[in-house]
């Protein structure tokens, strides 16, 4: 890494932290003519009684419910769909300034998504050009454009996978070897210590923990309705920090991530320095250097 702009990451989940409810319900659920909580309720069931994994078991719903109503079930109409996804204030902006805020500090930001929603829905979103990389549920389609097999499900424990992807820069979600060979740790291409993990809830604790115990950060935002799930989260110490989910310029998350890309940058300056100055005596950089600077 030393000679590069350091790299800090941002991981999303979707639902309820950059927007509102979950995907499915802005339009696809409506157009089933079935409620969000009838979709939910069945869907839930259906996997409790099959003892079925809960995302495999949603994204078969979506099938049959759709081949039963004799409704179109392409890619391009689920990613038509994620037109009407409602983002909360200030998230259409919030990459720009976050980016340019990181410019400003030398050091460079991406963003990525790591979501049990679906790529196709999120794709529709007027956001989605903003990620490096979307990590979420997605069909494989046939070559007359018929989805008929899961390509991918992330389910609450599966999102930490992609985390380490993003650590070593192994982005491809088929190359398997790669992610699990050896690889030293300043030769990874984020470290954990550049991390930040958003989420709003128990289905993003498991990347939480990731953060903590490797010394990222993790956030929850909230609404109102789940403010007392998230406030138990930092009693628990699960996340570092709760917000509204209030992305607009000045508003609290915004100054305290500001915060956080500083500490992260400067953190990354000082190791660079000592890097160079035990180059210069002619010594090797010891493997417990690399984190020298974690826990500033």
């Amino acid at each position: 890494m030393t000679g590069q702009k350091p790299i800090i990451a941002f991981l999303y989940d979707f639902d309820k932290t950059l927007c509102t409810t979950d995907m499915q319900n802005y339009a696809f659920i409506p157009s089933l003519g079935m409620t969000p909580a009838e979709f939910w309720a069945e869907a839930n069931g259906f996997g409790r009684k099959h003892r079925i994994d809960g995302i495999l078991a949603y994204m078969y719903i979506m099938l049959r419910e759709a081949e039963r109503k004799n409704l179109p079930f392409t890619r391009e109409d689920l990613v038509e769909k994620g037109r009407g996804i409602e983002l909360f204030p200030g998230v259409e902006s919030w990459f720009s300034r976050i980016n340019a805020f990181g410019e400003a500090q030398g050091v460079r930001v991406e963003h990525y998504v790591i979501s049990s929603g679906l790529r196709e829905i999120i794709e529709g979103s007027s956001i989605s050009h903003e990620f490096k990389e979307i990590y979420a549920s997605e069909f494989y389609y046939d070559e007359t454009g018929r989805p008929v097999w899961p390509k991918l499900a992330v389910n609450f424990t599966a999102k930490t996978q992609f985390v380490y992807r993003i650590n070593k820069g192994v982005l491809d979600v088929s190359d398997d070897k790669t992610l699990n060979d050896s690889m030293p740790d300043d030769s990874k291409r984020i470290p954990f210590t550049n991390m930040i993990y958003m989420g709003d809830g128990l289905s993003d604790v498991p990347c939480m923990k990731m953060m903590r115990a490797y010394g990222g950060q993790a956030i929850a935002v909230y609404q109102g309705a789940n403010r007392s799930g998230v406030e138990e989260l930092l009693a628990r110490r699960r996340v570092d920090f709760i917000f509204p989910a209030d992305y607009r310029e000045g508003r609290a998350l915004e100054e305290t991530v500001k915060n956080i890309i500083r500490k992260m940058a400067i953190a990354d300056r000082l190791w660079e320095e000592n890097v160079h100055q035990l180059r210069h005596l002619g010594e090797d950089v010891l493997p417990d250097q690399v984190e020298l600077f974690s826990d500033l």
